[in-house]
């Protein structure tokens, strides 16, 4: 099993992206997960637990 994570924009994409971002009220969600937990994270987002990004952290 592997964790890919892909991000397909040019530079220009960035820029216009950027400038933009601060005019719409995006909201985002995180949930963070002890490196230990790792399994546990892959599991909830397997299963729909998980409502926005999993983020590993070392502690």
């Amino acid at each position: 099993m592997s964790v890919r994570s892909v991000a397909n924009l040019t530079r220009d994409d960035a820029v216009e992206f950027l400038a933009l971002a601060p005019k719409v009220p995006v909201q985002t969600t995180i949930k963070t997960y002890a490196l230990e937990e790792a399994n546990a994270a892959l599991q909830d987002l397997r299963t729909g637990r998980l409502n926005g990004a999993a983020v590993l952290v070392m502690h």
